[in-house]
């Protein structure tokens, strides 16, 4: 099998990772300021501006389980060095863009690359390296993947302050660069996982409709009404097909993606609601109140004002390296669901909020947000073998970002029309938001109790063997059933039974 000369090397493998994933994430975090510049050197309208985005989230969304689909039948490292290849395209066409065309294909294959690199590398560097590498996987996905979007309105506020966008978008290119010269010098060649499972073709193109479908009639909410039809009818029919992806799924014999064996364990769900409704509730908090504060400040003093949130989510990060390896890693998420609500209720304390309020506001949103997606993501992937954990990624990276990027046009529709005034507005949403940070909390929470589960120190050891979880999850809300359960089979039992779903 050929390697590179790096192959096999945490660190490289690791820079890897970091260096594929930060240029979308940041740069979609960025865009807030950069809008009106970009709009105007390309001739694009707001609401085509709307549109690239949605289109690069959905594309996004989308990916993942594209990611899954590929590394069942292709040759896995291939792959990620061709969506490496793809990736630094997309970001040479988005910087060097002369018309819209070119700015939204280019958009569209960052977001599509990101998640795709997201599932093929992510995973691997956390299963095939040993159990004391995981915590520094845990911290470098944490960081990648919040730190990077917390780090986004500063950045853009910082190249809006000197009216421009490219230089922003080029530094973004050569990052994606570095991480296809790295993906080849770690080249270490494997094999399809499973080149006899049933081809995925059906359930991508049900996520490709849904997502883009949904994405599109969100994205539409910058220059229409939520009840127009070019709002409503796309909106409802991609989830609509989105629900009937996961149905379709649930019930096929040999799923491409996990969802009946996460949905009917309380452990995976318990963390995917925490994850979906920390998405969403975090919408609330930054970018709808950043918006009401670009009225009064400089897009770079905005961008400030948010600086604590970089430093809530690298405190987020290092107690998920702490914890990982503990019985309180079932407690972060829940921990991280407060700090967020606190966060919004001191955003509400005063619509705009002071500088001093948002400080304290955006720190404590960064702190939550990090301590509650990610680690929600290792609590649902310990819950099943290690060989699972791509699909496990995927599922619940393709609901996170239904909900974090769909939701974020809705809200932000509702601040500006609710009401006619835009800092009642986004008091009234930040209400809705803080209501679904309590909700995630207290679901998650109701789930552990109905079901019997319990806090577990993760068996990582076993767990990085392959065949089985780290922990026992027992059946979904195991105690409330009537008839016999399987609450008390062994996790080796429960490994057999994840197998034999799929």
């Amino acid at each position: 099998m050929r390697q590179g000369p790096l192959a096999g090397r945490y660190p490289a493998v690791a820079a890897m990772v970091m260096f594929a994933l930060i240029p979308y994430l940041a740069l979609s975090s960025s865009l807030g300021p950069l809008t009106p510049i970009i709009a105007k050197q390309l001739h694009m309208s707001l609401q085509t501006i709307s549109l690239s985005s949605g289109l690069g989230n959905a594309a996004y969304a989308v990916g993942t389980v594209v990611a899954v689909q590929f590394a069942q039948h292709l040759p896995q490292r291939r792959m990620l060095v061709l969506y490496a290849a793809l990736l630094v395209v997309g970001c040479v066409l988005t910087a060097s863009a002369q018309d819209a065309g070119m700015y939204i294909v280019g958009h569209v294959l960052q977001g599509l690359c990101t998640s795709l690199l997201l599932i093929a590398a992510v995973p691997p560097l956390a299963i095939m390296f040993p159990a004391n590498k995981l915590r520094d996987t845990a911290v470098i996905m944490n960081m990648c993947i919040f730190g990077a979007v917390a780090l986004g309105p500063f950045i853009g506020g910082l190249q809006a302050e000197a009216n421009a966008w490219r230089p922003l978008f080029w530094i973004v290119a050569g990052v994606a660069a570095t991480a296809l010269v790295l993906s080849v010098l770690t080249f270490d060649d494997a094999p399809p996982a499973n080149p006899t499972s049933p081809s995925g073709v059906p359930v991508i193109a049900l996520a490709a409709v849904g997502c883009v479908a949904a994405f599109f009639g969100a994205s539409e909410l910058t220059s229409h009404g939520f009840l127009d039809a070019e709002t409503t009818l796309p909106l409802l029919g991609g989830l609509a097909t989105i629900i009937a992806l996961v149905v379709y799924q649930y019930r096929s014999k040999r799923p491409l993606l996990m969802v009946r064996t996460m949905l009917t364990s309380a452990i995976p769900v318990a963390g995917i609601v925490v994850a979906l409704f920390a998405a969403a509730a975090s919408v609330s908090a930054t970018a709808l109140t950043a918006g009401v504060l670009a009225e009064r400040y400089s897009p770079v003093h905005v961008g400030l004002l948010y600086l604590p949130e970089v430093g809530g989510a690298v405190v987020s990060a290092i107690a998920l390296g702490l914890v990982i390896r503990r019985r309180a890693m079932h407690y972060l998420p829940l921990v991280g669901m407060i700090l967020l609500a606190g966060g919004i209720v001191v955003f509400r304390i005063e619509v705009p909020s002071s500088q001093a309020l948002t400080l304290v506001g955006s720190g404590l949103t960064g702190l939550g947000l990090g301590a509650t997606v990610a680690p929600a993501l290792f609590v649902a992937g310990f819950s099943l073998p290690a060989f699972n954990l791509q699909r496990v990624f995927a599922i619940v990276e393709l609901f996170r970002a239904v909900a974090a990027f769909m939701v974020a046009p809705i809200f932000a529709h509702l601040a500006a029309t609710a009401t006619g005034n835009l800092d009642t507005g986004t008091g009234i949403a930040l209400w809705i938001g803080l209501g679904l940070a309590v909700a995630g909390a207290v679901g998650g929470v109701a789930i552990y109790v109905l079901s019997g589960a319990r806090p577990q120190a993760p068996d990582l050891d076993r767990f990085l063997g392959g065949k089985l979880p780290a922990w026992y999850s027992p059946p979904l809300l195991a105690r409330v059933r009537s008839g016999p359960t399987v609450g008390d089979l062994a996790p080796e039992a429960m490994a057999m039974a994840a197998e034999s779903a799929d």
